[in-house]
């Protein structure tokens, strides 16, 4: 019993997000492809949370693309989730939402409440808790989460791309850069042209 112990203490993460059924959640999943590997986001509803204090934890996450559900079920320990950020949260009372997969539009809206948003994705308290268990973490999960790159960069990338791609239109990657500071300026600077009103 204590070598099975030992070895999910090796692969456990030493916290993660209070996720709970009904959350709306943002989950950074890392992709390999051949030599490549980026970080792909998918956000959705929790609609199932199963075995959430063992190292085999996962939650089953659905969202609604180009009109067809689609649910993905993440291992919450596993090192390509590298995080998993909670937008917002619903009042629920079921751990399984199984009657979400038979609605469509308003029918599927959940009641929303209020939380702390930043405590329930802040896992640097209970990281100071469980610091032997960070010990025992594998070096080859720390060594796979440094080399990946920020979301921000693969996002960022993937923009360029398509834009590259698209032969009708030529690729504006200074004006999507600017900051929006300075997109405001000019927008307070500009005049109101002859047909515009000038607004007080």
């Amino acid at each position: 019993m204590e070598a099975i112990t030992l070895l999910e203490n090796k692969y456990r993460k030493p916290a993660l997000p209070q996720v709970q059924s009904g959350d709306t959640v943002r989950v950074h999943q890392l992709i390999r492809e051949g030599a490549k590997q980026r970080v792909q986001v998918f956000e959705g509803v929790i609609i199932r949370r199963h075995r959430m204090n063992e190292v085999s934890a996962c939650i089953t996450v659905r969202r609604i693309a180009s009109g067809i559900g689609v649910e993905k079920t993440f291992l919450l320990h596993s090192p390509n989730v590298p995080k998993i950020e909670i937008l917002r949260r619903a009042k629920v009372r079921r751990n399984f939402l199984s009657f979400l997969r038979d609605r469509r539009g308003k029918s599927a809206r959940l009641k929303e409440v209020a939380f702390d948003k930043l405590a329930a994705n802040d896992v640097s308290v209970a990281e100071n808790l469980d610091a032997d268990v960070t010990e025992l973490k594998s070096e080859d999960t720390r060594d796979v989460l440094d080399e990946a790159a920020p979301l921000s960069e693969v996002e960022n990338a993937e923009k360029r791309e398509i834009a590259a791609e698209d032969d009708g239109a030529v690729a504006d990657t200074d004006e999507a850069e600017a900051p929006a500071e300075e997109v405001q300026l000019g927008l307070d600077k500009a005049e109101p042209g002859e047909g515009e009103a000038v607004q007080s």
